[in-house]
């Protein structure tokens, strides 16, 4: 593993595990820490570790990796949701505009060699028409017209135009599948901790889930060298073994289901967002609707890895952590605040 590892989003809860875990993997003299603001979590390990405030949609993410001599980059920074932002330009300025400008950093250094890039399975979209699984080759039905999908394909396309201009530098992308987890802080994960879920009439998609465990053992790898006669490089998926539908899904968490007619799934995933409830966005919609699952052959072949957790094993660790019934006091407040929010609005208008 490269020596001084620069690691972009690590105020989030995945990035924030990935760097404690980096901390304590030999050969890792330094872990340089970039994000708008410090993470709330343990960091601690034995590698030294330091934090630069940076917003990577600034020029000066070129002067911290020439300034620390980085050799390898992990890239984070690539999320559905922004902290303390609901803004979903700032969202999008971060995914795509900051990922450019990472990128035009990456090339201008000469001391760089490996890059690493979290992406997600949605850039194969969700439709009524998409094949039983997807391959890394395969290409969407129907191309994500909007929110972090469209992103993520913007920022995939331009990490492949940078591995041509530098072919000397390891260019990895991992499209991780829907990471579930006791503490982990994405939108199916806030859905699973609704004490009921909504979900479409007549629909009971396929579902792929990833644990966080297992997430931060597949970036470290791709952060690593790679084994001998293998490669690190490339586009790989990244998922549990096995396939679970959404029903079985509530089941296994002991959670009643609410099945509504799209258009009325759709005005409260609008509610939701208004309110800050969870990320209900459209893209996350059509997943309850039509599903997804990938092949996930690469990683075993190039990381000699197979996640530790299936998905339903995935699914059952989060399980034991919710009590059933109850709404996490997160998700409460952000229900406080952002219904607050809408009644002052309304009253000014």
């Amino acid at each position: 593993m490269g020596s001084v590892v620069l690691v972009t989003g690590v105020a989030r809860h995945l990035g924030s595990r990935f760097v404690r875990s980096l901390r304590r993997r030999p050969g890792v003299e330094l872990v340089v820490g970039v994000d708008t603001q410090p993470s709330e979590h343990d960091l601690d390990g034995p590698a030294r570790y330091t934090f630069v405030r940076a917003d990577i949609r600034r020029p000066t993410i070129a002067r911290v990796i020439a300034e620390y001599g980085v050799d390898t980059v992990v890239h984070l920074n690539v999320s559905t949701t922004l902290l303390g932002s609901t803004s979903r330009s700032s969202v999008k300025e971060t995914n795509v505009i900051g990922t450019m400008q990472l990128l035009a950093a990456v090339q201008k250094s000469p001391t760089v060699e490996r890059l690493v890039v979290k992406s997600t399975t949605s850039v194969y979209g969700s439709a009524p028409r998409d094949p039983a699984v997807f391959t890394e080759a395969m290409q969407p039905k129907v191309l994500p017209t909007g929110g972090f999908a469209k992103d993520a394909v913007e920022v995939e396309g331009y990490v492949r135009g940078f591995a041509r201009r530098r072919p000397d530098v390891a260019v990895c992308v991992l499209r991780f599948a829907n990471i579930v987890g006791p503490a982990a802080d994405t939108p199916l994960n806030e859905y699973f901790n609704l004490p009921v879920l909504p979900t479409v009439l007549g629909y009971d998609p396929r579902l792929q889930f990833i644990h966080e465990d297992d997430a931060v053992e597949t970036l470290l790898l791709a952060a690593g060298e790679a084994r001998r006669g293998t490669t690190n490089s490339g586009t790989f998926n990244v998922a549990g073994a096995g396939v679970m539908v959404l029903s079985q899904a509530a089941r296994r968490l002991g959670k009643p289901t609410v099945p509504m007619l799209l258009p009325a799934v759709s005005w409260i995933a609008g509610l939701a967002r208004g309110t800050r409830l969870l990320d209900f966005s459209p893209e996350q919609l059509r997943l309850l609707t039509h599903g997804r699952v990938v092949d996930t052959t690469m990683l075993r072949e190039a990381f000699g890895y197979t996640p530790a957790h299936t998905t339903e094993s995935a699914l059952d660790d989060l399980a034991r952590s919710l009590r059933p019934g109850l709404v996490p006091p997160r998700t409460v407040a952000r229900l406080t605040d952002g219904t607050a929010q809408l009644l002052t609005r309304g009253g000014t208008e």
